[in-house]
């Protein structure tokens, strides 16, 4: 590899690339063990009940199938802390889509040909799968996703509203979205004695390794899991999904090995999702534009078996300096899939609220969207007090609207036309938690000069392998060719997993930390190094999970410019920029990968993505990327990222903020914002798909003219 010049900071190209190109990097389902089988769970078909009979003996009866697993005939394992793992262990039908059984068979169509022919017979009972704002089940929890207090209060956020000169009071709706990985969830497993050996498409193959430890009550240095390359998670690979607990059961069971490789169509229902949330935010300023007083409620559901709460309120917390404040969560438990991690969760739905009322506000004050917001920046977080580790919102604003050419913007809807075309343009901010674990590392020294760095990090796709040996390059100070990294399994050095845009800084932080000490015992070594090489590790607990005396987030700017075409009511986007102070950027190439992509996420989540839940099947009616709508190429034309060099010394020795999750969070608002400005009606409801577009069009007056 050549020597790329500065090793951190430079836009070095991703290791595994040629890999993955070529066929060579192998993911869970893609290892040929000797022996081999292949599973195929079978779905439950009703919304709620049990399992009144099963009959597995056609299944059986198809060529090929070697075992039916069902509650009746699994093993037992012990009781997890997530109640979704509990798979086959009782006859309950928590929701449509729970795995009431496993068809083991020599080949993949076997599989499925025998679950197909499993026959189950269910007590079905009634069932809730509808959420409402006054539904009476709701209830305020203690806290919401991340440990933070779901409910909080600050001055007289009522009496402030009620008070003020200019007010707001809206109400948005952001549908269940899903993750949809290009890699779906699969795991291969195989006992050697009572040794449990897991290849698992997992964010963390740590925490997989002591679920299953614990769930098959063996000892965890008996569980090795590898996660060595990984085909996307956005969250819903976070923590163990059932596939692996399926597949540990079943190779348990048969003697051999056994992959379990989900259908896309099962994925809305076991893998988690986000969960559909209503949203009430109420915006009370001086006449100026100084906010006075903050409410943001929201609204979502759980499911009955483990209790998830969307963090939608959150953002809220550290945006904008306001006197009064008042940010809440309730939730509904209802007999739907149990919600989970999808990418920024949280920041996205609620940042979607936050900035599109911000932009209502900026209507009703007469004021430009991207002022109104420069004159609420706060000196420090409005929820803690803490001054902020470094805020470079206003720079991302500023040179957002420089790069957007912001100035030359009509800033009257409808002001623009193309022929049938409405075209307008809009802004939105972001934020997103710096995130940072414990973690630890080892980096070794080799007798030919060259040197090797051991974490059990997870590349999700983001690049980590190329970005830690560019960490630990600059902490040996020698050529990046020359630093080798070995990630993605538990019996490397533990890590956390890779989520809430915290990889790089908790691993880099181990890895920074085992190469100086490295290269401090070689400075006092002297001769030859041993053959075996010369060692150092790291431990960062009780630094990196220190309570930090600032409050650490990175900010973001977005700008959105987007055609309406008034006859279908289809939305296109011309332009998407982002300008982003995210700390320091460790890899350039890696980073503008990162930022476009989920840019490109909050593009889908704005204009084509969501499910519908059935009230009367309890199941999506969107379960695969046939009527999921992601977006393709075509509808990516140009996105730009751009960033604010950002100098922070309260994060971490590498100075970087997380940048996986920032770029979706501001994005489906400025394009909210943009098609307002274009067509002068407001849409609350995700996504702005063509039905909805046209028929907010029709209302907004015949004979309107444009231009």
């Amino acid at each position: 590899m050549a020597d790329t010049g500065t090793a951190l900071g430079a836009p070095a190209e991703r290791r595994e690339g040629r890999d993955k190109v070529t066929g060579a990097a192998r993911y869970a389902a893609e290892h040929p063990l000797p022996g081999r089988a292949h599973a195929w769970p079978v779905p439950a078909s009703v919304a709620a009940g049990s399992v009144h009979a099963i009959d597995t003996a056609a299944a059986l009866d198809v060529p090929g199938v070697l075992s039916v697993l069902t509650h009746e005939n699994a093993p037992r394992v012990a009781e997890p802390d997530d109640a979704t793992l509990a798979v086959l262990q009782n006859d309950r039908v928590p929701h449509r889509g729970w795995f009431v059984a496993l068809v083991v068979a020599e080949t993949l169509e076997a599989a499925r040909g025998g679950a197909a022919a499993v026959r189950v017979d269910y007590t079905a009972r009634d069932h809730d799968v509808t959420l409402t704002e006054g539904h009476p089940a709701a209830y305020v929890p203690e806290e919401a996703n991340g440990g933070y207090p779901a409910h909080r209060e600050l001055g007289d956020p009522e009496g402030a509203y009620d008070s003020a000169a200019v007010r707001v009071d809206t109400d948005y709706r952001v549908p269940p979205l899903h993750n949809h990985p290009m890699e779906p969830h699969a795991a291969t497993a195989r006992w050697e004695g009572d040794r449990l050996v897991v290849h698992d498409s997992s964010q963390g193959a740590s925490t997989v390794r002591t679920v299953l430890a614990q769930m098959f009550e063996i000892p965890e240095d008996r569980v090795t899991v590898v996660s060595e390359h990984v085909g996307g998670g956005f969250g819903s690979k976070g923590t163990p999904r059932p596939h692996v607990v399926l597949a540990a059961m079943a190779a348990r069971v048969t003697g051999r090995p056994v992959t379990v490789n989900l259908p896309r169509r099962h994925l809305p229902a076991v893998v988690g999702h986000r969960a559909p949330t209503l949203q009430r935010v109420r915006l009370g300023a001086a006449a100026d534009g100084t906010l006075t007083s903050v409410l943001h409620e929201v609204t979502t559901y759980t499911s009955r078996i483990k209790e998830f709460v969307e963090q939608a309120a959150m953002p809220t917390r550290v945006m904008y300096a306001s006197p009064h404040s008042l940010t809440t969560h309730r939730v509904v438990p209802l007999d739907v899939p149990s919600p989970s991690w999808m990418r920024a969760p949280g920041e996205a739905p609620g940042m979607y609220a936050l900035e599109s009322a911000m932009d209502e506000l900026a209507v009703e004050l007469g004021m430009d969207p991207v002022e109104l917001r420069i004159a609420n920046e706060p000196d420090t977080e409005p929820d803690s007090g803490k001054p902020f580790s470094s805020r470079h919102l206003v720079e991302c604003l500023r040179e957002g609207a420089r790069r957007f050419d912001w100035a030359r913007r009509d800033p009257r809807p409808r002001s623009r036309s193309e022929g049938p075309l409405l075209v307008g343009s809009g802004v939105a901010a972001a934020t997103y938690p710096v995130l940072v674990s414990p973690s630890t590392a080892a980096a070794r020294a080799l007798p030919d000069g060259d040197f090797v760095v051991r974490i059990n990090a997870t590349d999700i796709g983001t690049g980590a392998r190329t970005v830690l040996a560019q960490v630990a390059a600059d902490a040996l100070d020698v050529p990046l060719g020359r630093v080798r990294t070995e990630v993605g399994s538990s019996d490397l050095p533990a890590a956390p997993l890779a989520g809430g845009s915290s990889g790089t800084a908790s691993w880099g932080w181990a890895v920074h930390e085992a190469c100086t000490r490295l290269k401090s015992r070689l400075a006092g070594h002297a001769g030859p190094l041993p053959d075996p090489g010369i060692e150092a590790r790291a431990d960062t607990a009780g630094s990196a999970d220190a309570e930090s005396d600032y409050a650490r987030h990175a900010f973001g700017a977005h700008f959105a410019e987007v055609t309406v075409d008034t006859v279908t009511g289809e939305v296109r986007v011309r332009r998407l920029l982002g300008v982003y102070a995210a700390g320091r950027i460790l890899n350039p190439r890696t980073a503008r990968s990162q930022f476009i992509g989920g840019m490109t996420m909050g593009l889908g989540m704005a204009l084509t993505e969501g499910s519908t839940m059935d009230a009367a099947f309890g199941d999506f009616a969107e379960s695969d990327l046939a009527s999921y709508h992601v977006p393709a190429h075509a509808d990516v034309p140009a996105v730009e990222a751009h960033w604010i060099d950002e100098d922070d010394p309260h994060l971490n020795p590498m100075g970087s903020k997380g940048i996986g999750e920032i770029g979706i969070v501001g994005t489906a608002a400025a394009i909210g914002n943009a098609v307002h400005h274009a067509t002068g009606v407001r849409l609350r409801e995700l996504p702005l798909t063509p039905d909805r577009v046209r028929t907010a069009l029709a209302g907004y007056g015949a004979g309107t003219r444009l231009g």
